[in-house]
C-alpha cells in the first residue's frame, strides 16, 4: 500500500528537498504541499492523505493550529500528523501532541530515520523520535496541561492491565519490550494498547501516552 504524504513547511526549497527524498522511495508519494497551516488543512481534505509532515513556526495559521484542525475533522480520522521542528525540546512540540500530533522530529533528522518515522506513524504504532522521547516525557510531567484533558474521563472505563499497560507506555517501552516484561506476547500487548486507545479516545500511541500523563499514571518501567 502506497503512504500518501502532504508536506506543510513555509520553505519552498525544504519542501523541495522532501519531495525529492520521498518520491524516490518506493511506497511513499507526496500528494501535495502546503506553505502554511491553513493550506495544510484544506490540501488534507482534498488529497486523501495517510500522513502530514508539519513545520510548527509558519506564518499565519501555524502548525499547532494546523493539527488541531485536522484532527478535529471527523472526516479526517484516518488521517497522520508528524511534526518537523527545528529545536526537538521547543514547548510547542508538547502543544502539537496535544492538539492530536502522532508524533515528532527534529529537521536534522537523517534521511532513513524520516522516511521510518513516516512509516510507523501511518502504521499508527510507535510514535516519537528516539532523540527527543526522553525530552518531550520530561517536559510534559513538568508541565501539564492548565486546562482539563478531553481524554481523562476514559480512565475509568480501563482494566487494571489496560491501566498497568498504558503506563509502561507512557515509560517509552515498545509492545515487544512489555511483552517480554509481562509474559504476555506483542499482539496481545498490541489488543490491550488498541482497547486501552479506543476508551480514553486516543487517536494513536502519542495521545495515550499524553493522556497517561494527564491521568496522573505512573510511568512504569521494569
Amino acid at each position: 500500500m502506497t503512504i500518501r504524504v502532504l508536506l506543510a513547511d513555509d520553505q519552498a526549497l525544504l519542501r523541495g528537498t522532501f519531495r525529492l527524498l520521498l518520491d524516490s522511495v518506493p511506497g511513499i508519494e507526496v500528494v501535495g504541499e502546503a506553505s502554511d497551516g491553513a493550506e495544510a488543512v484544506v490540501l488534507a481534505r482534498s488529497t486523501q492523505a495517510d500522513v502530514v509532515l508539519m513545520d510548527i513556526r509558519m506564518p499565519g495559521t501555524d502548525g499547532i493550529e494546523a493539527t488541531r484542525r485536522i484532527c478535529a475533522d471527523d472526516a479526517l480520522a484516518g488521517v497522520k500528523v508528524l511534526i518537523l521542528t527545528t529545536f526537538e525540546t521547543d514547548e510547542l512540540v508538547v502543544s502539537a501532541l496535544r492538539a492530536g500530533a502522532s508524533g515528532f522530529l527534529g529537521k536534522g533528522v537523517e534521511p532513513a530515520a524520516l522516511i521510518d518515522a513516516i512509516r510507523t506513524v501511518a502504521e499508527g504504532e510507535q510514535l516519537l523520535s528516539p532523540a527527543a522521547t526522553r525530552a518531550l516525557i520530561e517536559r510534559v510531567v513538568q508541565e501539564p496541561d492548565p486546562e482539563p484533558a478531553v481524554m481523562v474521563h476514559g480512565m475509568a472505563d480501563l482494566t487494571e492491565r489496560e491501566r498497568q499497560i498504558t503506563s509502561l507506555v507512557a515509560g517509552g517501552l515498545s509492545n515487544a519490550e512489555i511483552g517480554q516484561h509481562l509474559f504476555i506476547s506483542p499482539a496481545t500487548v498490541k489488543t490491550h494498547v488498541n482497547r486501552a486507545m479506543m476508551k480514553t479516545s486516543a487517536r494513536d500511541r502519542a495521545q495515550l501516552v499524553v493522556f497517561a500523563f494527564d491521568a496522573g499514571l505512573p510511568r512504569l518501567r521494569p
